[in-house]
Parts: structure tokens; sequence; C-alpha cells
């Protein structure tokens, strides 16, 4: 991390550490009320989910009580699953201010938490996401759900949360087994 920070370039997947093998990857899809997390095993030909779910914090919850839990959720997965990197979803634009400000909040309480755990983290654009998964940059959140069920053979449906974790793991994963450097995933 810091090379990347001492020279200022960006570090593709595929590029960074030994991200281009087999790995257990940590996606995470940060919200207030609903933080979604799914991990991925690339280690076969059809990844193997190792956990998902979605941090869930009720409406009567302070902020700070839910940044909390958002934390300590991750690190008891980060320790059950020992992912080697991880990737979140990035920022997006929002027309509410209040809305935007806590959410980055949320997304800070988790990088923080796998930064602690000494774990690179990558950010991913929602759209990419979306492109990656389903095809279309603009698909709703139940087409990424069938195909992140399709594509990791779960026998059910996975929550809107932890479909959208799981996806943004295996965005990572396609990118750092691609030789190109993908512009939209950026290191942290």
């Amino acid at each position: 991390m810091q090379q990347r920070l001492g020279k200022g370039k960006t570090v593709s997947p595929s590029k960074a550490k030994n991200f281009s093998g087999p790995q257990v990857i940590l996606g995470i899809d940060p919200s207030l009320r609903g933080t979604g997390y799914g991990v991925i095993n690339t280690a076969t030909a059809t990844p193997v989910t190792l956990s998902q779910g979605t941090i869930k914090c009720p409406a009567d919850w302070s902020i700070s009580r839910c940044f909390l839990e958002i934390a300590n959720t991750l690190k008891t997965v980060i320790a059950e699953t020992s992912p080697t990197v991880v990737a979140i979803e990035g920022l997006f634009y929002a027309q509410n201010v209040k809305t935007a400000l806590v959410m980055g909040q949320a997304r800070g309480a988790a990088i923080t938490t796998v930064a602690k755990a000494e774990l690179e983290v990558f950010e991913i654009a929602p759209r990419k996401v979306k492109q990656a998964i389903v095809g279309f940059g603009a698909a709703q959140k139940e087409a990424v759900a069938k195909m992140v069920q399709t594509r990791l053979a779960l026998s059910e449906l996975p929550a809107p949360d932890a479909a959208d974790a799981l996806a943004i793991a295996l965005t990572f994963s396609q990118s750092a087994s691609s030789p190109i450097p993908d512009p939209a995933i950026k290191p942290l």
C-alpha cells in the first residue's frame, strides 16, 4: 500500500499483490440500515459462497450504534472466512445530501474495519457491478440477485443487499483474472 501511495499510481486488481489466482473475496454493499456482505472462494470453476448476509440496523438505533454493528459484524465475518481481498461498492450520485453523507459514513466504518484487518480494499462503481453481472448498467436489484444465484449455484435467491455484495465480489474476481486493468475498479 505504501508503494502505491508513494508513487501516486493506480493499481489494478490484476497487478496488486497477487490477485490473479484463487482468492477469497469479501464483497461489501454499504448502507446505514442494511449493509450487505458476501464472501466467495474462487479456487474452483464455480466460485463457492462462504458467507453472506445483511447487517440490519433498526431505525430507532443511533448512527454510532449502527457503525459499531457494521464494524463488529464485519470483524466476525473476516475472522470466520479469512478473505484475501475486499471489494466495496463505490459512492453513487445522491440527490439528498444527508443520505449521501450517512452512506459515506457507513462506508467509512466498513473500510476502517477491513483496513484494521490489513486487507487491501478496492472500490467498484455500482453501474460497473450491474454491467458485469447482468450485462446492463441500470439493471434492477432482482435481476442482479437472480444472476448471482445462478452464477454461484445458490439454492435460494439471496437477500437484496447480500446479493449486491456477492455481485461486487464476483465483479472483482472477473476483473482480477483479466489481463487488462479495469479503470472502474480502484484501490482505496
